[in-house]
């Protein structure tokens, strides 16, 4: 499928695909990619789990979204508590030095205390700051952007409302954060959480608004304007336009926490997100980052995993035999584990065509 590229305010020129896919799944031919039943690998925080987080007086946290930065991966963390829900900070970061293993913490970024630091200040009070949210990471290089949420309150199960969001980066690997005064949204603007995909110069990032009952939509921005609000362009459904009101629904609600990956292996998008509705965490997968994005396939139900959100696909690993990704779990366990779930190409639908010599079989 064609992308389009902004030609002028409000206009676009067709350009190159974003993918390097050959079509839809849809497409006689093309083998479906199916995944399986979810497992648990292991149990990342907690005092129960491999990792002891409270050494850091991380006893509950969760998400656990990752950026690799500098030949390290870095899992970053919401709202997080010590026992008995005190020590509570907005956000938290672990690094983890084997990327290719179970995921042993080397470090939690730390105050002088020892106690694992929040990353992103919160005035922590409701109707105004409640709390602020990293909800997805990307290194630039030397430099570590999360985006944030800032929670206005938290109203019921799935639903909550946000004043703004925005970008905070670090020039410290990880240790300071500031807000960016500039890259700054208004709550509406349908990306209150997201999920980045580097493509280079390009940097595009799929958008849910607040709450997990909202449609994903797509932006883009130039690298090095990163920081510009204004320079953002948003997927219209045939090519990028500068207002986000005109922003396309890619894949319908409900979407709750969402990352994205590409599988090399099979040439096609993985997106993974909570499904509110099912109470299951679902994959879908796309040859473009505009889609078409296939149907749904459950991952992992909260029948098996009570209380289950947040899944974040593992960055850069290969996704050919299995998706690795990270889970958490509310109450009473909130903390973050490691899944995994099986991945498998099914057999493409054949083709027949008949001319008047004799009945050909092909493969598209």
């Amino acid at each position: 499928m064609p992308t389009a590229q902004e030609a002028g305010d409000g206009v676009v020129a067709i350009e190159p695909a974003v993918s390097r896919s050959p079509g839809p799944e849809s497409t006689p031919g093309v083998a479906t990619l199916s995944i399986g039943p979810a497992e648990m690998v292991r149990q990342l925080t907690g005092p129960m789990s491999a990792n002891a987080t409270d050494r850091w007086n991380v006893h509950g946290t969760d998400l656990g979204h990752m950026i690799r930065h500098k030949g390290a991966l870095y899992m970053v963390f919401g709202d997080t508590y010590g026992p008995d829900g005190g020590a509570w900070r907005s956000s938290t970061m672990a690094r983890i030095s084997n990327l290719g293993g179970a995921f042993d913490f080397a470090q939690m970024i730390s105050d002088p205390d020892g106690n694992a630091k929040e990353l992103i200040r919160s005035a922590k009070i409701p109707g105004i700051e409640w709390t602020v949210i990293p909800t997805n990471g990307i290194s630039l290089g030397e430099r570590m952007v999360l985006h944030y949420m800032s929670v206005r309150m938290w109203t019921s199960d799935g639903r909550w409302l946000v004043s703004k969001s925005g970008l905070a980066y670090s020039d410290d690997d990880g240790h300071s954060w500031h807000r960016s005064p500039t890259a700054v949204w208004p709550n509406g603007s349908g990306f209150e959480q997201v999920a980045f995909v580097d493509q280079g110069e390009m940097i595009y990032s799929f958008g849910i608004p607040e709450g997990r009952f909202g449609s994903v939509r797509l932006r883009r921005v130039a690298r090095d304007a990163l920081f510009d609000p204004a320079a953002y362009r948003y997927w219209d459904g045939s090519g990028w336009v500068s207002d986000h009101h005109g922003a396309a629904t890619v894949v319908p609600a409900p979407a709750g926490e969402l990352s994205v990956a590409w599988s090399e292996t099979h040439g096609r998008w993985l997106m993974m997100y909570l499904d509110e509705t099912m109470a299951a965490i679902v994959l879908r997968t796309a040859p473009d980052l505009v889609g078409p994005w296939s149907a749904a396939q459950t991952v992992a139900h909260a029948g098996d995993y009570p209380g289950l959100y947040a899944p974040y696909i593992v960055p850069g690993e290969a996704l050919d035999t299995e998706v690795r990704f990270t889970m958490s779990r509310w109450k009473p366990l909130y903390n973050v584990f490691l899944m995994r779930a099986p991945l498998s190409l099914d057999a493409p639908v054949i083709a027949a065509f008949e001319d008047d010599a004799a009945t050909e079989i092909r493969r598209d």
